[in-house]
């Protein structure tokens, strides 16, 4: 059963629709167009069709998302930026993500020099 959106949600999609997706040219669909213009199904429905819009244009907006979907809605521990949590480990935002896997890898590089000049 497909997701339906309501009056807010809807507004809010089209805004994104019309910034990001890149299927989207003045009102028609370009994936659907076989010749002929055909209009975005996806900017006059309550329901979420377009599998574009739902795998690569509703994820730029993840509290957009996490209310159509239902999905839980998270914090980024170091930041507090919302996330989409998909599944138990997440815990950092993209951005976050990236500088905590560093700060890991430092930490143990020090480790290892550490231990090697405490043998030799």
């Amino acid at each position: 059963m497909l997701p339906r959106l309501t009056p807010k949600h809807r507004q809010r999609a089209n805004a994104l629709i019309k910034r990001l997706c890149a299927n989207y040219e003045g009102g028609n669909c370009l994936a659907l167009d076989d010749g002929e213009p055909c209009v975005c199904v996806q900017s006059i429905s309550y329901s979420l069709l377009c599998k574009y819009f739902r795998n690569a244009v509703l994820p730029a907006e993840p509290m957009l998302e996490a209310n159509i979907l239902g999905t839980r809605l998270e914090r980024c521990v170091s930041c507090g930026a919302p996330i989409l949590k998909k599944g138990n480990r997440k815990k950092y935002c993209d951005r976050c993500a990236v500088r905590a896997y560093k700060k890991q890898q430092a930490e143990y590089a020090r480790r290892k020099r550490a231990e090697s000049k405490n043998r030799g």
